[in-house]
């Protein structure tokens, strides 16, 4: 991932007087989901428990999966003894019975239902939810996050299983630009299941205008934390709070931090960064298109170790502009990429059927000649 060279700037002592008073909490931070750009960040890039933040990762590599075939949302997943044993909070699914795909996206993302995450965990990678944490970890690197390592699927406690708040945007924001089909779930208030209804934890869905997600966590050592994103006057933000003493201060906070960024954004403020900056995700353009693709086809890459990863380099809203990509990763890393059609009318430009160190590679070579990318598996 490119990353946005930003000047530092002196921090207002005001704001800091702001949200100091607000309560009492480890770790603060909102961006720009856009550009991102950080608009304010504190103690961002210190070491914190995420808790079921976690659970974002796990629905990252869920929705990987769907995009990819490896699942679908009305395909069946069979609940292990271990995922029925997982504490609270749960949504108490017995061993061997089965849970729909997309129940479960909703169980993880309004519920925060550990025994469901630990079920994804296990259907996603052969059964073994510690081979799951692995891959989250290593894909956590690729997407660039610096200073995450996960030890679960669900935020359990583990000493660790530890992020950041800078990791936690870009996490988020990872979501929202790769798999913009599915960020619905993040702003789902209310969900029904076996005559049960679930409320989300994200309080700002029902009291902040043009919030549209996202997370909450907890535990005792993690304290209070959440992610919440908002719209509003073309802007979409996003503000990550951890380690705060309780419900209502996490949400006092979230809600500062949002009010503060859209009138930093709306004034065209300078950013105030005290930390390393987010890398920019790259958001696919939402527009139809309809051309061929099939012309754009290429062969396989032969001096390329094969395997089951692959690189993207964009995703476009013409074939045209996809094209070119191909042409810029073909002239500038000597590689073959393909075109293939996405949701919304995008056009994505990949190299598939890689091993996985050619592909972290072929990521690394593509970053370092100034070309966005990231692994897929």
């Amino acid at each position: 991932m490119k990353k946005i060279i930003s000047i530092l700037f002196v921090l207002p002592v005001l704001f800091v007087c702001n949200l100091a008073n607000a309560a009492s909490y480890r770790a603060a931070l909102v961006a720009d989901m856009d550009s991102g750009r950080v608009l304010y960040s504190e103690n961002a890039n210190v070491a914190n428990y995420p808790a079921s933040l976690t659970k974002i990762m796990t629905l990252y590599l869920t929705f990987n999966a769907l995009e990819h075939g490896r699942l679908h949302l009305d395909d069946y997943l069979i609940v292990s003894n271990a995922a029925a044993a997982a504490e609270p909070v749960k949504l108490g699914l017995p061993a061997g019975s089965k849970i729909k795909v997309e129940d479960a996206i909703k169980a993880v993302a309004v519920h925060s239902a550990n025994d469901v995450a630990r079920v994804l965990a296990e259907n996603l990678k052969g059964g073994k939810e510690g081979n799951f944490a692995s891959l989250m970890t290593q894909v956590a690197t690729e997407i660039g996050l610096s200073n995450t390592n996960f030890e679960n699927s669900s935020g359990l406690p583990n000493d660790d299983h530890l992020s950041t708040a800078r990791d936690i945007a870009l996490l988020s924001v990872a979501i929202y630009k790769h798999f913009p089909q599915y960020w619905k779930y993040f702003g789902i208030k209310n969900w029904t299941y076996n005559g049960q209804t679930y409320t989300n934890g994200n309080r700002l869905l029902s009291s902040y205008p043009g919030c549209d997600g996202m997370k909450t966590g907890f535990t005792t050592k993690s304290k209070y934390s959440l992610v919440a994103t908002a719209s509003r006057d073309g802007h979409h933000l996003i503000a990550v709070v951890l380690g705060a003493d309780d419900k209502d201060i996490r949400a006092s906070v979230a809600t500062s931090l949002l009010n503060r960024g859209f009138k930093m954004s709306q004034n065209n403020s300078a950013p105030v960064v005290l930390n390393t900056p987010m890398p920019v995700v790259e958001k696919p353009v939402q527009a139809p298109a309809n051309n061929p693709i099939a012309k754009y086809a290429t062969p396989s890459n032969k001096h390329l170790a094969s395997g089951l990863s692959g690189v993207q380099f964009g995703a476009f809203s013409s074939y045209d502009a996809a094209a070119r990509q191909v042409k810029n990763v073909e002239q500038t890393l000597g590689v073959h990429a393909s075109i293939e059609p996405a949701s919304g009318g995008l056009y994505r430009v990949r190299v598939n059927n890689l091993a996985e160190s050619a592909a972290q590679n072929l990521r690394n070579a593509a970053t370092a000649a100034g070309i966005d990318s990231y692994v897929f598996h």
